[in-house]
């Protein structure tokens, strides 16, 4: 496989100036320019990936974290990412953490196994990460975005969207359809966007008359397993309700899983309202409605913002995300003075 110093040999140039043709930076002659660039044509010569990085001084790869590898909720974002990177001459590299332990130790590791790989840049999706964690970082931190992190030191590198109207907007679409009685099953109690939307979710509906301390709340870890235990949960309770609304959309999917299996038919015994409407809200049976978080749009903005910073651009960078909540099957509205039905499973 040719070289540089190949180049430059047959070309009769030095490496530098060989290198500055290929790399485009610098001045060189147009006749110097074409004998290199014939020499480049005559050795098939490709630079690589490391070659390109130590011309250009950037290694065109940005880094991602994500707290779990698993999911509906973070392979549509990775694809984005990576087909927008792709497009633009960079690459994408990944880290993740591994599910059970300490999520911060976790998140910490994770953001510097990516600045050890020499990344130009790094969009985190952590929501565990401080001010502080950041700050640690020094002079490295500064091409950094966080997304979906309320962190306030940040300013322009932090991308969030408002959870706690996201709340509201689940518990007035519930309530737009009479149901009073209500569970809920949120996500981790020390995931800072988990708590965000529940509050809201709980402020709406005392705003609207409704004893909050009353209703069956369980927290869970945002995947269908929890969703499905914490339903089974729900059931032997004997708590009287006719409307669930989870945390996010896995869980309802795993809650539709074990009513299905209950002989609980939603919507006519019960609804159930999801969160963050991605892929699995359509293709739930029954149809999931959930509150719609613009996703795309957040991670997009934050992405182009990070690519602004480490390459000088001038991408657009939107701050501002609209929510709305899309209305499938499974909400309806609630049965007149009506439990929920117990399946033959239950009797």
């Amino acid at each position: 496989m040719a070289t540089i110093k190949d180049v430059a040999r047959l070309a009769g140039v030095g490496l530098g100036t060989a290198s500055r043709v290929v790399s485009g930076k610098g001045a060189v002659s147009p006749a110097t320019q074409a004998k290199v660039r014939a020499a480049i044509e005559a050795l098939d010569f490709r630079p690589s990936h490391a070659a390109r990085a130590l011309l250009s001084g950037y290694s065109k790869m940005i880094g991602v974290y994500i707290p779990i590898l698993k999911g509906t909720f973070y392979t549509p974002i990775l694809q984005m990412i990576d087909t927008e990177l792709r497009a633009n001459g960079l690459h994408m590299v990944v880290a993740f953490g591994v599910g059970q332990g300490d999520a911060l130790r976790q998140a910490v590791e994770g953001i510097e196994f990516l600045l050890e790989r020499g990344c130009d840049g790094i969009i985190s999706m952590s929501n565990i990460l401080g001010d502080e964690d950041i700050a640690a970082l020094g002079a490295r931190g500064a091409n950094i975005v966080v997304v979906n992190n309320a962190t306030s030191g940040l300013g322009e590198q932090a991308f969030q969207v408002d959870h706690r109207k996201g709340g509201a907007l689940a518990a007035e679409a519930l309530l737009a359809q009479g149901h009073r009685r209500i569970a809920v099953i949120a996500g981790p109690a020390d995931a800072p966007d988990n708590v965000e939307r529940i509050d809201g979710f709980l402020k709406a509906l005392r705003k609207d008359g409704i004893d909050t301390g009353a209703l069956w709340i369980a927290d869970s870890d945002f995947s269908p397993e929890g969703g499905f235990a914490c339903a089974k949960e729900l059931l032997a309770s004997g708590y009287a309700f006719t409307a669930l609304f989870c945390a996010n959309d896995e869980m309802a999917v795993g809650a539709l899983s074990h009513f299905q299996e209950a002989g609980i038919a939603v919507p006519r015994d019960v609804s159930v309202l999801g969160y963050d409407d991605t892929p699995s809200a359509e293709f739930s049976a029954p149809r999931l409605t959930s509150v719609h978080i613009p996703w795309r749009d957040v991670v997009k903005a934050g992405l182009n913002a990070l690519l602004n910073r480490c390459y000088d651009g001038d991408r657009p960078v939107a701050r501002r995300y609209p929510l709305g909540v899309t209305h499938r099957a499974s909400l309806g509205p609630a049965p007149v003075a009506k439990a929920p039905r117990r399946g033959k499973k239950d009797m």
